[in-house]
């Protein structure tokens, strides 16, 4: 059999032929995506193409994303069809491919020339260490580059709105993020990444920056943080461990400006990291904003496959310090049939890169699902832990439940809670699938009517639909850009 790597139709592919009746199918098949081939020839040759390349959830066709696939041909031990020989480490414009066998490992697009420490060193003495002038620009990043989401996202589309002349990049792990309209996409670790970082005026962010990020002077850091903290965080978690300490300071020294959902959570983070002299802007979420209007779902439903009338449950768990991928509370698919539901499963950011989708009938597994407001608002119902998602679905009024089978070991030796959720959940607290099962079976919406008030009277009073504009208004107002003239 023979093989290459080539650009096709505009985009980087994967050739395999050869002799004899050609298979039923070849697929290309990794954690978050799958690759149909095209099959061609009859008889004597047989050529299959797969596109190195997909759309997913009716976006638009990127480049896949960034791990380990498997090269799968069917009928391929039957009829003696030999494994592929290794192609080396190839760059195909929009992504690096590398075939070993039946294996296929994707990369980002960056010159081999700086994927290394050395590479990266000669970039941040070039862009770091001797800057240019700054440039009339916003540099975003959100989950690590992982997706263009969350409090970011809703600030770029209200500042693409009101300040259109203002250049917008994105930070991105690779070439699959699709970023806003009008953004440019910068991947991280290239000259291009160094260079947007280094020179742009304000870099919003919705977690730590890296790669040695010193702020120069003059350049603002607006940290929006990424949801309203039940569990322990940063100074707060158990154990004393002077690394962590030296790090969470060194951490929040790189920002000017902390926004939080809530009064509440504007304490808790001020004090986790060390931010009590510096503004906090109490502003509520821009990610809820969409929530408070009470948008319509329609169209995220379809793009998930979901019928109209159908009830979607969201089960959107937090990521564990013990594990690398989603908890094994739930079996979506069992709970798809005794609640007569589809189920979204969220995974958190954190298990995107290590996890596969779960897979079931009625079970739509969206954790690369680039929203989660939009998630929020396609659900009839949240099925949560201890995930900071309960503070955001709030605002919807729709009812939550909390499935909890390992509360004394997280709040007892993972990381601890800032308030008793068992006293204060706004829905039912379970601690099996069977209990969850039982309670959604029931309608307790009038026994937590009181609880879900006082909930969203502390944690949602900011989510007005709001909160984007009066962050903006905050940038513009104090000058972190010029919406109408470059900078010099």
């Amino acid at each position: 059999m023979t093989h290459a790597l080539f650009t096709i139709d505009g985009g980087p592919a994967l050739v395999l032929s050869g002799e004899g009746e050609r298979p039923s199918a070849v697929e290309l098949i990794g954690p978050r995506a799958r690759v149909v081939a095209t099959l061609t020839g009859r008889g004597k040759t047989w050529r299959a193409v797969l596109p190195l390349r997909a759309a997913r959830w009716g976006g638009p066709e990127l480049p896949l994303p960034s791990g380990v696939y498997d090269v799968r041909v069917a009928d391929a031990e039957s009829r003696s069809i030999p494994s592929p020989d290794a192609v080396p480490l190839t760059q195909l414009g929009t992504l690096r491919a590398e075939l070993d066998g039946w294996t296929l490992r994707v990369g980002p697009p960056i010159d081999p020339a700086y994927d290394s420490g050395e590479g990266q060193d000669a970039l941040e003495r070039r862009y770091a260490t001797r800057p240019t002038g700054f440039e009339n620009a916003v540099f975003f990043e959100s989950f690590y580059g992982r997706n263009a989401s969350c409090n970011p996202l809703a600030i770029d589309r209200e500042l693409a709105r009101r300040a259109p002349g203002v250049t917008r990049y994105w930070s991105v792990v690779d070439l699959s993020v699709a970023v806003p309209e009008g953004a440019v996409a910068v991947v991280e670790g290239s000259p291009e990444w160094w260079r947007a970082r280094g020179a742009a005026r304000l870099l919003v962010v919705n977690d730590w920056l890296r790669r040695r990020f010193v702020r120069r002077k003059g350049q603002v850091v607006l940290q929006t943080w990424h949801g309203t903290p039940l569990k322990r965080l940063a100074l707060h978690r158990p154990g004393f461990d002077p690394r962590r300490m030296v790090a969470v300071i060194r951490e929040s020294r790189r920002w000017n400006v902390l926004l939080a959902q809530n009064p509440y959570a504007a304490t808790i983070l001020g004090k986790a990291y060390a931010f009590l002299s510096r503004p906090i802007w109490v502003e509520g979420y821009p990610r809820n904003d969409v929530l408070a209007r009470d948008a319509d779902a329609s169209a995220t439903r379809a793009a998930l496959g979901i019928r109209p009338g159908e009830r979607v449950l969201l089960y959107a768990p937090t990521w564990r310090d013990d594990r690398d991928e989603i908890v094994d509370f739930v079996d979506p698919a069992a709970l798809a049939a005794a609640a007569d539901a589809v189920v979204l499963v969220r995974g958190h950011s954190r298990t995107l890169l290590p996890g596969r989708d779960a897979e079931g009938p009625r079970v739509v597994d969206v954790t690369g699902f680039p929203d989660t407001s939009q998630l929020l608002l396609s659900a009839d119902a949240l099925i949560t832990d201890y995930s900071s998602v309960m503070f955001d679905f709030s605002v919807t009024g729709k009812p939550m439940y909390f499935l909890v089978p390992d509360m004394e070991h997280f709040r007892g030796e993972l990381r601890g809670f800032y308030f008793d959720l068992a006293a204060h959940a706004p829905g039912p607290v379970v601690r099996s699938q069977s209990e969850l099962v039982a309670a959604l079976a029931r309608d307790d919406a009038e026994a937590y009517a009181q609880k879900y008030a006082t909930w969203r009277a502390k944690f949602n009073t900011r989510d007005d639909g709001s909160a984007a504009e009066r962050v903006v208004s905050r940038i513009l107002d104090q000058g972190f850009i010029d919406p109408a003239a470059p900078l010099a």
